[in-house]
């Protein structure tokens, strides 16, 4: 059975808040259940690691929680988050602008690595 799970968020828009729920509440619920849960947030969902942005998103219209809400939800519940290094030069990034709840920067030899060479992980895209 797979220890670990990790999810690619590289086609979520954060422009479209409803796309951005299930794959943090998964991460949250795959924490819950103990597996080692990384999410990998790539292209345009690497908007969210930028400071400002997750706090200014709602899944859901009228929503007292924004997405950051979310994010801190999972990382306390023991998700690691991570920045694709190009989103750092895509979005005008340097590791100062980045969520506390970011773990640090992978590049796409790492995301490779973990889906090739990993038989213990299981790897949902979003």
């Amino acid at each position: 059975m797979a220890e670990k799970l990790v999810i690619i968020m590289a086609n979520t828009d954060p422009r479209n808040g409803e796309e951005l729920g299930a794959p943090i509440f998964q991460a949250t619920v795959g924490a819950a259940m103990d597996y080692e849960v990384e999410v990998i947030c790539t292209a345009t969902s690497g908007r969210l690691m930028k400071k400002g942005v997750a706090e200014n998103l709602v899944v859901k219209e009228g929503s007292p929680k924004t997405v950051y809400d979310f994010i801190k939800d999972a990382h306390e519940a023991g998700v690691k988050f991570f920045c694709c290094s190009p989103n750092l030069d895509l979005f005008d990034m340097s590791e100062d602008d980045l969520i506390p709840e970011c773990s640090g920067i992978v590049g796409g030899a790492y995301l490779i690595e973990q889906v090739m060479e990993d038989d213990e992980c299981r790897v949902l895209t979003y």
